[in-house]
């Protein structure tokens, strides 16, 4: 007397045949979709030791980018501002503010705020932010309308079909050297005449030297 029907025999080669290929499909195209950058990165916005308000700086005081990021026309890192850049205001500006006592604390300790890092290409890509600049590359394109952000965070997936899809087809992130820093940049008449003929590298070599 048989205690499973025959049909049963049936169910391992059904499992192994065509719900583990499908199963092992899906686990494969989940894990490929929302384990990019688009999922684990975009909107990483984490506390900083100073309530630091880009809108209030670069939107509303319009501060160029370069007053506090000085090496990014000249340097492969923007650079973050030492403690002396913020001093240079606030030693007469909101001076005796709460909100800046980490920053009252480092200067007088000579120890620099543990600012975090938000923007971060793995060690293995090399990116030059003066090579970018130099051809109008506009720091919007990559670090979307920071004037606008009370707490940046990152906007793009800075992945390397991102980048590459930049590379393949650069024109529309460039804009006039003049411009790179403006913040919701509108093209007018004669700026394309301006643009850098640029030929950015396709190859791997081009980001992984």
């Amino acid at each position: 007397m048989f205690v499973f029907p025959a049909w049963h025999n049936k169910l391992p080669a059904f499992f192994f045949g065509v719900i583990g290929p499908l199963f092992t499909v899906l686990v494969i195209g989940g894990v490929w979709y929302y384990f990019s950058p688009e999922f684990t990165d975009v909107g990483y916005q984490p506390v900083q030791p100073i309530d630091y308000s880009h809108k209030l700086h670069a939107g509303d005081l319009q501060l160029d980018c370069r007053y506090c990021h000085t090496g990014v026309e000249v340097s492969a890192v923007a650079g973050v501002p030492p403690t002396q850049t913020c001093m240079n205001c606030h030693s007469q500006i909101k001076k005796d503010s709460p909100k800046l006592t980490a920053l009252r604390e480092s200067w007088s300790t000579n120890n620099p705020v543990e600012w975090k890092r938000i923007h971060k290409l793995p060690d293995y890509v090399y990116f030059d932010h003066s090579a970018h600049i130099k051809v109008g590359v506009g720091c919007e394109s990559c670090h979307g309308r920071v004037d606008q952000m009370e707490r940046v965070a990152q906007e793009k997936p800075l992945s390397m079909g991102w980048c590459l899809a930049c590379h393949r087809d650069p024109k529309p992130n460039l804009r006039p050297l003049s411009e790179v820093t403006t913040m919701g940049y509108e093209p007018k008449a004669g700026d394309e005449a301006k643009k850098a003929d640029v030929n950015p590298p396709v190859h791997c070599s081009g980001c992984h030297q």
